[in-house]
């Protein structure tokens, strides 16, 4: 019979043994009731008359359970529900659990002593499923928490059971918290000293400051707040839980605690896979890696960073900025941490130091991380509202000067040479060595090496931040060109004009000065506004008639002023008729066929966020989007697998679709026609969306060719020399202003799309948008494969334009074509001569 198999199951040979027995015999009905459920259910295995009756006698039983359940008193209410755990699955067959069952006992039924809720918490323990453990586990902490403190300290030996069981069974990560903070909850109402076996990682290097501390010094006001350090579930805690971790932190004396946990963090050792495990329940495999934190242990290490920026202040802006690299940034020594390091990230913003904005901006020149990279930008704006700025000018406030003098460049002196760390041409940052006797060289001298390691390092290291923030301050500084903004003249001079590393790319910029009349008068690179501006505003061309932008392309060209981004030269792209027909979509760089790694690489250098096409769910359709105008206006740009060319990887090329715009409405996007779309926005979006097919386009592949029959040679021939785009037409009015100046004028003429060019040989025709050379009379295609980089480096062009740079080392080349000794090159020209 069941019952006497329930009583045999159910004897522990331990105190709670009668408290069992005790049970089952109260509800003895109940256990004749599911000893007739489970005779219905085999009954149901048989022939099909026989199914329908077991059916229908098992939903009369069930009927009956429910019935006699609903009208159980608290005391038979208590023994039911007892013996509803005891009875699920107790031999491997029935039901798993009775969960409506029992949770409509628990949720009426009062009255529960100790000795019950321990059986609960041991029988609750003994499943060994995660998620069945877990319904158990949180039935029966239902009834504990309906004892008082009193009946806590009862059952205290069971709670600590329940927690360590807790710690070795894989639940779900959301699930364990909850039960987590529900278990010490009651735990330190039964003793407010006690801290729950499992709280503090053992082993962890990062946690043995707490462990020091737990093990030589005990006392209830450390155990509240370790405790309270674990209860941090989220990336960002209440205002409720941050009062109450100074609080209880200086009741703790436990400040320089949460300083060393934070330390040890940052700088710590590793723990490696192979002798403490996995970090994950998810992750398996034979290979070993390191982590830092384990993912049980993660709450308890998000309390404790911000136990430490709460406490610490400017002393703990390094070891966040620190934490984050390690667990979030591109030179981790070890598997990423999203939660923690975004948890760094959220907790610099709350420091209130200066210091925090400086680390806060390096970060996010560093970070790659997608939902990182949006934690810092929320981080910034943070700091800005708490200093009453916006986020635009906490950035531009928060530039590093990384110790640099206005001339950006830092000067020190190891033993009898000089180093300089120095910005040049506003692209480039240098290490420069000067001798005893005054010469220089790149290369460190070896006595230096030997003599002087430590700060020989030191200034590499800052030449290599240098870098980045001047990358990042030039890719700030040129999306300023798409907003519009303006500045206070005194501002713009103190955190522009005047700044050691932006200072060094503004002044090579025309900038717009407005008078207190209110005219506003365009200023040369390098030169000062007349009298007292009010107010300043980047030059774009989009602005400007054309005579004002050619005379700007004229001075530049004629003082041999290189800008550090096209600025002058920039491609103007405006509505046309076509696109103010189609409304909401333009179509003017579609239906082109490109490579599409090459173009994925390209959205990632150019800041565009884009899924990755493959054979996948959401991988058919490619959707490319970027802010611009700080965030208020965004660029779609779409595109999808051009053939069935998948490789096991990607699909090696792709096809271009249409551009649309969207506007911030709140937190949503609104998609809105293109008249709508501010010039400058649009402008700057198209000459993205131009670079990325210019670039990555078939037409441009000077291989192609070499493909013999092919599907895409139609597209290849016709726009391989076709119309030129905005950012060729650019290319041209170049061209024209730099070949007069060059030693191969009298050879070279610009014809429409194409630089035409005379050669000894044959006459050539270098098509000014893909760079393909064409030669006269028959039109027969020249293959010139050239190495990258500027013609000899002699030819001064006043930007930087890779396809600038081909045209003209094919020209030289070219005008110069009985000395070419490339068999490959002459055989072309030889063939078809």
């Amino acid at each position: 019979m069941l019952y006497d198999a329930l009583i045999t199951a159910s004897r522990r040979h331990d105190s709670l043994d009668d408290v069992r027995s005790d049970a089952l015999g109260r509800v003895r009905w109940l256990v004749d009731l599911l000893e007739r459920q489970r005779a219905d259910s085999r009954r149901s295995m048989g022939h099909e008359h026989e199914h329908l009756q077991s059916r229908a006698a098992g939903a009369a039983t069930r009927a009956e359970i429910d019935s006699r359940l609903a009208a159980c008193t608290d005391e038979e209410g208590r023994a039911a529900a007892l013996c509803l755990m005891l009875a699920a699955r107790f031999d491997g067959t029935g039901p798993w659990l009775y969960d409506a069952e029992i949770g409509s006992l628990l949720s009426r039924v009062r009255g529960w002593t100790p000795d019950e809720v321990a059986v609960m918490l041991l029988r609750a323990t003994e499943y060994d499923k995660g998620y069945r453990f877990a319904d158990a586990l949180g039935a029966a902490l239902n009834t504990a928490e309906q004892l008082d403190a009193e009946g806590h300290r009862a059952v205290l030996p069971w709670l600590r059971h329940a927690h360590a069981r807790l710690m070795d069974v894989t639940v779900e990560a959301y699930r364990r918290t909850s039960l987590a903070q529900r278990l010490r909850a009651l735990l330190a109402s039964a003793d407010e000293a006690y801290i729950p076996e499992g709280v503090l990682p053992a082993h962890a290097p990062w946690a043995a400051p707490l462990n020091d501390r737990a093990k030589g010094a005990p006392t209830p006001e450390l155990a509240r707040f370790i405790r309270h350090l674990a209860s941090l579930s989220g990336p960002r805690p209440t205002q409720r839980w941050r009062r109450t971790c100074l609080e209880l932190a200086d009741a703790a004396c436990a400040r320089d605690l949460a300083a060393d946990v934070l330390r040890a963090l940052a700088e710590g050792d590793l723990l490696c896979s192979e002798g403490s495990g996995t970090h994950a329940d998810w992750l398996h495999g034979e290979y070993h890696y390191h982590y830092l934190v384990h993912q049980n242990d993660g709450d308890l290490a998000r309390g404790a960073v911000w136990a430490a920026a709460l406490t610490g202040g400017a002393g703990a802006v390094r070891h966040l900025g620190t934490l984050v690299l390690r667990t979030g940034g591109p030179g981790r020594d070890g598997t990423e941490n999203p939660k923690l390091a975004g948890a760094a990230v959220n907790a610099l913003a709350e420091t209130g130091d200066p210091s925090s904005l400086e680390v806060l901006w390096r970060l996010r020149s560093q970070i790659r991380h997608r939902a990182l990279r949006k934690q810092l930008d929320t981080a910034l704006t943070t700091a800005a509202a708490k200093q009453g700025i916006t986020a635009q000018q906490l950035i531009e406030r928060s530039v590093p000067d990384h110790g640099l003098a206005a001339d950006g460049s830092l000067e020190r002196q190891l033993g009898e040479h000089r180093v300089r760390v120095a910005i040049e041409e506003a692209a480039t940052v240098r290490l420069t060595y000067t001798r005893p006797d005054g010469t220089t060289t790149r290369t460190a001298p070896a006595v230096l090496k030997d003599g002087f390691p430590d700060q020989l390092r030191e200034l590499k290291a800052l030449a290599k931040e240098v870098r980045a923030t001047l990358s990042g301050e030039r890719a700030r500084v040129e999306a300023l060109l798409s907003t519009g903004r303006e500045w206070p003249y005194d501002e713009w001079c103190r955190h522009y004009r005047d700044h050691p590393v932006t200072g060094t790319l503004v002044r090579g910029l025309i900038w717009e000065f407005r008078d207190a009349d209110g005219e506003w008068a365009a200023v040369a690179p390098m030169a000062a506004p007349d009298g007292r501006p009010v107010r300043v505003r980047l030059w774009h061309p989009i602005r400007a008639s054309t005579e004002e932008i050619r005379a700007w392309r004229e001075r530049l060209v004629t003082a041999r002023l290189r800008q550090p981004f096209k600025q002058a030269f920039r491609e103007i792209y405006l509505l046309t008729p076509a696109e103010q027909q189609t409304g909401v979509y333009s179509n003017r760089f579609a239906a082109h066929i490109v490579h599409y790694r090459q173009l994925y690489a390209l959205f990632k250098e150019r800041g565009w966020q884009a899924n990755f096409l493959g054979p996948y769910d959401g991988g058919h359709h490619g959707q490319a989007r970027a802010e611009f105008a700080d965030g208020e206006w965004r660029a779609c740009f779409h595109h999808e697998p051009a053939a069935d060319d998948y490789d096991g990887y990607s699909h090696e090329h792709a096809a271009t679709d249409q551009v649309r715009f969207e506007r911030r409405d709140g937190r949503r996007w609104r998609e809105v026609p293109l008249a709508e779309v501010p010039p400058p926005v649009f402008s700057e979006a198209m000459r993205d969306v131009d670079l990325f097919v210019g670039v990555t386009s078939i037409a441009a592949d000077p291989d192609w060719t070499d493909r013999g029959e092919d599907r895409y040679a139609g597209y290849w021939r016709t726009a391989t020399f076709g119309e030129l785009t905005a950012s060729a037409e650019v290319r041209r009015e170049a061209l024209a202003r730099i070949l007069p100046r060059l030693r191969i004028a009298d050879r070279c003429a610009l014809d429409g799309r194409f630089l035409t060019v005379r050669g000894d040989l044959r006459t050539y025709r270098i098509h000014l948008g893909s760079a393909n050379v064409l030669m006269e009379p028959d039109d027969a295609y020249l293959c010139i494969v050239p190495s990258r980089g500027r013609p000899n480096g002699k030819v001064f062009l006043p930007f930087e334009d890779e396809r600038l740079s081909l045209i003209l080392s094919k020209a030289l080349l070219l005008a110069a074509d009985k000395k070419i000794t490339d068999s490959t090159i002459l055989h072309q020209i030889q063939r078809s001569a």
